[in-house]
């Protein structure tokens, strides 16, 4: 059995839109996609998880780009994962869309972040939409 603690979600881009795109940057520096705010009771709020889940559509435009999506918890990386992204001559288009499980957060207010950066020289992946982050606190049973 599980309680709901809080929940949010953004969704800063709804749609595949060319016109809108933006480059991911190159590593180490961090293309920032979205944030939510999530609050964790201090009363028998444990044991608990937070259940993130991140859709990014992007698009390869040079090369094979390997971008790296990173999960942040109040400016610290809990969770990261790699996708390959082709371009021009084969696929180019992905809806990327991963989940993370943070467990036992401490009480208080958290904030969330995805971010993504193209780890591969001289290739270029952009991000065209859409672009959804949401998150899920639920008290566990142990």
């Amino acid at each position: 059995m599980v309680r709901i603690l809080d929940k949010a979600a953004v969704q800063p881009r709804r749609k595949f839109n060319l016109a809108t795109s933006f480059t991911i940057r190159r590593s180490p520096a961090k293309s920032r996609l979205a944030s939510i705010q999530l609050r964790i009771p201090a009363v028998n709020a444990r044991p608990n998880r937070v259940e993130l889940v991140a859709t990014i559509g992007v698009r390869g435009v040079t090369g094979i780009a390997q971008i790296l999506f990173r999960v942040f918890r109040d400016g610290v990386e809990i969770f990261n994962t790699q996708q390959g992204i082709e371009s021009v001559g084969s696929e180019q288009n992905y809806a990327v869309t991963f989940q993370a499980i943070d467990r036992n957060v401490r009480s208080g207010r958290h904030v969330y972040s995805v971010t993504a950066e193209n780890l591969t020289a001289n290739t270029r992946a952009d991000v065209v939409g859409p672009i959804s982050f949401s998150g899920l606190a639920v008290q566990t049973r142990t």
